[in-house]
C-alpha cells in the first residue's frame, strides 16, 4: 500500500502533539498555529493509555472526541495512536507480569516507556483490547488517515513469561531437542539439554558477561530472533483488533534506521505503510542518512515511506543538544523526500513543560510565539509542500545497486567472541554506500529475501550468515552477468551460527575462487597497506586498511592487490574471480575511504551502472524519483556552507520549487535544495 493512498492531493505536513498535556483553551491556539504553517496531519493519543483507561473497567474518550472535532473543524486529518506505548500505573499494581525483567535480570518496577513485557497476559490483553475499543468508537470517523500502534517498539524482556513463549517458540522451529542440541552445538561446555524447561533466557545470570559478549551465541542469536517476533506479534495483535472492526484501516508504527534489536525486514511486510523516526547525530554525514532513508525506503520493494518523526530544532536525548542551524530542517526534510519519504513529519508540535522532552525541540516553542525561527521555518517549509501538491507523491526510485544489509547477520557477527571487539556492521556497510552515494549513484539496501534480477552490482560486506538459498540466489546473479563484491567475515556461518564445514566463504569458495587460511585482528590503530603492483591493474599505488586481515588462498581468482607490510606482505588483500558471464571480488580487509572511492569508480564503469549526473561536487546529493508514468523528478541538495555551480550534463530540469528552468548548469545556494522535474527537451512542459 503505498502513501498517496492516504488521500491527501499534497504531500502530508505535521507531527506529534500531545494535546493531553495541555488546558483546552491552548488546543485553539495551536490548531491557529498550525494553520499558519501549513500543517495538515496531527499524531494524537499516543502516550494517553492512563487518561482513557483510568481502571480496569473504566473508559474516558470525550477529551479525544473534543481533539478529533477540532481537528476535523479546521480540515487537519488525524494519525490516531492506541495510546498503548506506556502501560497504566495501575495496570502494574494490579498486573505486575506486566513488568519486564531487564538484562542483569531485575524485575522493573512501574515508571518510564518501552516497559511493558511482550509476553505478559496482562499486556496481551488489554492492549489490543484498548485498540479495538478505539476503533469502534472511531470506525465512521473520515479525519482519521490512518492509526498508528504504540510507538518506537524496543528493548528485551528476560521474565519467566518470556522464557516460557522463548520455549514455545523453538519447539516450532527445530521440532525436538536433539534438532536443537545439534543446531546449537551444544556439547561445547556441557551445554546439552535434555529437556525443553531446562533453556533460560540468555541474559547476565546465564551466558552473558557483557552485553555482547556471550559463550552461547546461538542461544543469544535465536532470542534475540524470538524477541523480534515477540514484540512484532504484539504489534500484529493491536493491528488486528483495528482491522477487525475497520479492514481497510491503514495501520502502521515507527521504526528507528538501524535499530539493531528489531529485524525490520520481518518487520515491514506486516505494515500497510512504512514509517520512520529521523534523528542523526551532528557527526553524522549526509550520506550516512541517505542511507539510513535507503534502508527504511527498502524494506517493502520500494514504496515510499513516511518521515513520522524529525526535530525541527534539537534532540534532548543526545549529549549535546545541538540546533539545527538554519536552513538545515528544511534541507533534511527534503533530503527524506529525496530518498522515498511521502509525508514530512515532527516531533514534537509544542514543547512539553516538564519531563525529560522538556529541552526536545518543537514547531511551537515555549513562548507560543509564531515569530520565531523554528516557527517562520516550518511554515515557509508548509508552504513550499502546499505549492508542490502531488507533484512526485508516490513515485518510487529504482537502482542498479544492491547494498546487503541483513539484521540476522548483524546480530551473529557482532555478538561473537572474536575476531575482533570494533566490527561494527553497520559502520561497514556504510563504508560501501558512501562513495557511490557521493557520486550520484541509486542504490538500495537489500536481503536474503530481494529479488536480485534488477541489479548489475551487488555489494555485501560482513555477509556473514548465508541462509538457504542465497548462495545460489549470487551465484546466478554473477554467472548471469552481475558484479558481486563481498570479503572479510564473509561465509562464515550457517543460520545457527554454525561454521561451514571447511571454512570460509563456505558456499561461496566457488563463486570466489579462494578460501581463507586465517584472519589477523588489530586493534584498529593498527593499518597494513593495499598495494596494486600491477600497472594495467584496476588502481594504482597503495591505500591503507585496518580492522580485519584475512589472510586467503587463491585457487581460480586473480589477485589484484597485496598486503605491504607484516608476515603476510605480497599475500592478496583484494582478488577478483571470473565466474560465467560476470565477476566476483573479495576484499580481504577494512580498507580506507581513499580505496573505496576509487573503487567505486572502477566497479561502476566495469557493471555498468551509471551515476544520475557525472563529476557531482562533494558536498552535493543528488536523487531520483520516478513516477507509474514514467516522469523522474530529480532532487539535487546543497549541504556545504557555499554555493555550488552544477554541471547537469545533458539534463535538462524545471525547477518545481521556482518554475526555472535549468540546463547545462545550475547554481545552488548554501543549504538549499532543487526538485527538477526532467525534461523531454526544451520548451517541454
Amino acid at each position: 500500500m503505498k502513501s498517496n493512498s492516504l488521500g491527501f492531493t499534497k504531500l502530508p505536513y505535521g507531527g506529534d502533539w500531545n494535546p493531553e498535556q495541555w488546558d483546552p483553551s491552548v488546543w485553539k491556539e495551536d490548531v491557529a498555529l498550525f494553520k499558519q504553517a501549513g500543517i495538515d496531519l496531527l499524531s494524537i493519543n499516543i502516550f494517553s493509555w492512563t487518561l482513557n483507561q483510568p481502571d480496569e473497567k473504566s473508559w474516558n474518550f470525550s477529551w479525544l472526541d473534543d481533539v478529533i472535532a477540532l481537528l476535523k473543524k479546521n480540515k487537519m486529518r488525524v494519525c490516531l495512536g492506541t495510546s498503548t506505548a506506556a502501560h497504566p500505573a495501575w495496570m502494574a499494581s494490579k498486573y505486575p507480569d506486566i513488568l519486564r525483567v531487564d538484562f542483569q535480570g531485575r524485575k522493573r518496577k512501574y515508571g518510564d516507556r518501552h516497559n511493558s513485557c511482550p509476553s505478559s497476559p496482562a499486556y496481551r490483553k488489554f492492549a489490543p483490547q484498548m485498540a479495538g475499543k478505539l476503533a469502534e468508537r472511531y470506525k465512521n470517523e473520515e479525519a482519521i488517515a490512518l492509526w498508528h500502534v504504540s510507538n518506537e517498539f524496543g528493548g528485551e524482556c528476560y521474565c519467566e513469561n518470556c522464557e516460557k513463549r522463548f520455549r514455545e517458540w523453538l519447539k516450532k522451529r527445530y521440532g525436538s531437542i536433539e534438532s536443537l542440541n545439534t543446531a546449537w552445538n551444544t556439547r561445547f561446555w556441557s551445554q546439552s539439554y535434555t529437556a525443553w524447561d531446562q533453556i533460560v533466557a540468555p541474559n547476565q545470570l546465564t551466558v552473558h558477561w557483557e552485553t555482547t559478549s556471550t559463550s552461547h551465541q546461538s542461544l543469544v542469536l535465536d532470542y534475540t530472533r524470538f524477541n523480534s517476533e515477540n514484540l512484532l506479534d504484539c504489534y500484529k495483535l493491536e493491528r488486528d483488533a483495528i482491522k477487525t472492526i475497520i479492514p481497510e484501516a491503514i495501520v502502521t508504527t515507527n521504526f528507528m534506521s538501524s535499530y539493531r534489536p528489531l529485524n525490520y525486514r520481518d518487520w515491514a511486510t506486516e505494515m500497510d505503510i512504512i514509517a520512520w523516526d529521523n534523528y542523526p547525530f551532528p557527526e553524522h554525514q549526509p550520506s550516512y542518512t541517505a542511507m539510513m532513508h535507503a534502508l527504511i525506503r527498502s524494506l517493502k520493494q520500494g514504496e515510499p515511506f513516511m518521515l513520522m518523526e524529525q526535530t525541527p530544532s534539537q534532540t534532548n536525548w543526545q549529549p549535546y543538544n545541538q540546533l539545527k542551524r538554519p536552513g538545515v530542517m528544511r534541507l533534511m526534510s527534503y533530503q527524506a523526500v529525496a530518498q522515498g519519504a511521502d509525508a514530512v513529519m515532527f516531533f514534537q508540535m509544542r514543547r512539553s513543560r516538564g519531563a525529560c522532552e522538556k529541552f526536545h525541540g518543537a514547531v511551537i516553542e515555549h513562548s507560543g510565539r509564531s515569530d520565531t525561527r523554528v516557527f517562520l521555518e516550518v511554515a515557509d517549509l508548509g508552504k513550499e509542500l502546499q505549492d508542490l501538491k502531488n507533484s512526485f507523491m508516490g513515485a518510487t526510485m529504482p537502482a542498479e545497486i544492491g547494498l546487503w544489509f541483513e539484521w540476522e547477520s548483524r546480530w551473529a557477527v557482532e555478538n561473537s567472541m572474536g575476531p575482533s571487539c570494533a566490527l561494527d556492521y553497520v559502520a561497514e556497510t556504510y563504508k560501501y554506500y558512501r562513495p557511490f552515494n557521493e557520486m550520484g549513484y541509486m542504490i538500495d539496501l537489500i536481503g536474503p529475501d530481494t529479488n536480485l534480477s534488477q541489479y548489475k552490482l551487488i555489494l555485501a560486506p560482513l555477509l556473514y550468515m548465508i541462509h538457504p538459498g542465497v548462495a545460489e540466489k549470487l551465484s546466478a546473479f554473477v554467472e548471469q552477468g552481475g558484479t558481486l563484491v563481498t570479503g572479510f567475515m564473509s561465509g562464515v556461518a550457517d543460520v545457527n551460527d554454525r561454521v561451514f564445514p571447511g571454512g570460509a566463504p563456505g558456499p561461496l569458495k566457488e563463486i570466489l575462487g579462494l578460501w581463507s587460511e586465517e584472519i589477523d585482528a588489530l586493534a584498529p590503530e593498527h593499518s597494513n597497506s593495499i598495494v596494486f603492483y600491477d600497472e594495467a591493474g584496476p588502481l594504482k599505488g597503495e591505500y591503507q586498511c585496518n580492522l580485519l586481515f584475512d589472510l586467503v588462498r587463491v585457487e581460480t581468482a586473480e589477485e589484484v592487490a597485496v598486503y605491504g607490510d607484516d608476515f603476510y606482505l605480497g599475500r592478496a588483500v583484494v582478488t577478483r574471480n571470473s565466474f560465467g558471464k560476470g565477476k566476483a571480488w573479495y576484499v580481504a580487509s577494512s580498507p580506507d575511504n581513499t580505496f573505496m572511492k576509487d573503487f567505486a569508480c572502477h566497479l561502476a564503469a566495469q557493471s555498468g551502472v551509471k551515476a544520475l549526473l557525472k563529476n557531482l561536487p562533494l558536498g552535493i546529493e543528488v536523487s531520483r524519483r520516478t513516477s507509474e508514468k514514467g516522469e523522474e523528478f530529480y532532487f539535487i541538495l546543497n549541504h556545504k556552507e557555499t554555493q555550488v555551480k552544477l554541471e547537469l550534463d545533458d539534463l535538462e530540469l524545471q525547477n518545481l520549487l521556482t518554475g526555472q528552468r535549468h540546463s547545462g548548469a545550475l547554481k545552488i545556494l548554501p543549504k538549499d535544495v532543487v526538485i527538477g522535474r526532467k525534461l523531454t527537451g526544451l520548451g517541454t512542459e
